[in-house]
């Protein structure tokens, strides 16, 4: 029997009368006991419950069973799975019920607790693949990092999954969409370049607003630009959204567009890089065009924000969340005029950040730095 098991059994049994002195005293000796219970009760149990979700969510497990109840064949074939891993598959699906997230009558699996019929919407999406982020990428930064210091190990991209990132974006959709309603012409046509596209719903959502927008969306990671162009094609709009694989940095482009965006990836890019990597969003835009930035910033005291700001302090690339005053002055430094931040909520980190590009002087010629300029500088750093 191991340690968790004896803690159960002793209170179970601790509520039953004690026969003698000795008794008690040999039960209550071992100080591990205790603490295995407490421990069990607020993190061990939490930690499988959150585990099975992620990966139940993930593999669109909870999606399957979210209409009707699934036999295990069901679920099997959902998975593509071979007749060989049902075993396993039962396994796991039993623990799902062990846990309490699902249930199993007459041979069928059906979800049952609230968090997992929530999680199965597709509404809720969003917030499913943060959890998965949460416990793919958070998890290790938290887990890791003494290790990692140790053995000078750093995380890559390839630690992440792109999608994943894609998909938990959009739990600030509400956010990024009614700056892009603010910022977005609704009649004239429009050329938009999004870096950073993601899933791509972001142009959708603009080339819903203006039927005459044309853009194109480019993403660093060749799988997401790979998903974001099935997606326009399946969204109807392969004829006015071109997708590719890209870097801001080395993409050939005439200046010729409208509107930039670039939501919630400032932070792939060094702090010390951000004013050029700016300045090379601004060549890309006609003269009058305007850049639409939006990122969550630091200053909020958001736990989850401060641990993807120590993933960040453990990759060789990115860094840590914006604050403010610090972008607005890396916008200025990289040319753009009548530069904003707009808190999209009250009380929210979440900020929209809009520069113009000069009508006058040549595009990606930042012009003479003001003093105006310096005191933003000076203020953020």
């Amino acid at each position: 029997m191991d340690l968790l098991s004896l803690a159960r059994t002793v209170k179970g049994r601790a509520q039953e009368p004690f026969t003698g002195v000795a008794t008690m005293a040999r039960t209550v000796a071992d100080p591990r006991l205790p603490l295995l219970l407490v421990l069990n009760r607020t993190l061990f149990t939490p930690l499988y419950r959150a585990s099975f979700l992620s990966a139940a969510a993930g593999s669109g497990v909870l999606r399957c069973m979210a209409t009707r109840p699934c036999d295990l064949e069901s679920i099997a074939e959902h998975l593509d799975t071979g007749p060989e891993e049902r075993q396993r598959l039962r396994a796991w699906l039993d623990i799902g019920v062990r846990l309490g997230e699902l249930d199993r009558r007459e041979g069928c699996y059906r979800l049952k607790s609230r968090t997992a019929k929530a999680l199965a919407r597709v509404g809720n999406d969003a917030v499913a693949a943060t959890l998965e982020e949460l416990l793919r990428f958070h998890v290790p930064a938290l887990r890791d990092a003494p290790r990692m210091l140790q053995g000078g190990g750093r995380f890559g991209l390839c630690d992440q999954d792109g999608l994943v990132v894609a998909r938990s974006s959009l739990v600030v959709r509400g956010f990024v969409e009614a700056a892009v309603r603010k910022a977005l012409p609704r009649t004239a046509p429009v050329r938009l370049l999004e870096v950073g596209c993601g899933s791509g719903a972001y142009v959708r959502y603009a080339a819903e607003l203006n039927p005459r927008l044309t853009a194109l969306a480019v993403d660093l990671q060749a799988d997401v630009a790979g998903q974001a162009a099935k997606n326009m094609a399946q969204w109807g709009l392969a004829d006015r959204v071109e997708t590719r694989h890209g870097d801001l940095r080395t993409l050939d482009l005439q200046p010729q567009f409208d509107i930039v965006t670039m939501h919630n990836n400032i932070y792939y890019f060094p702090q010390d890089e951000r004013a050029e990597i700016l300045a090379r969003a601004r060549s890309l835009l006609a003269p009058g065009g305007t850049l639409l930035l939006t990122s969550s910033c630091r200053g909020s005291g958001t736990l989850g924000l401060e641990v993807l700001n120590l993933w960040f302090e453990y990759a060789p690339f990115g860094g840590p969340l914006p604050r403010e005053d610090e972008l607005l002055g890396q916008l200025r430094e990289a040319g753009f005029d009548d530069v904003r931040a707009t808190r999209v909520l009250p009380g929210q980190a979440f900020r929209a950040f809009t520069g113009r590009n000069s009508v006058t002087g040549p595009a990606g010629a930042p012009p003479a730095r003001s003093a105006a300029t310096t005191t933003v500088e000076r203020t953020g750093s």
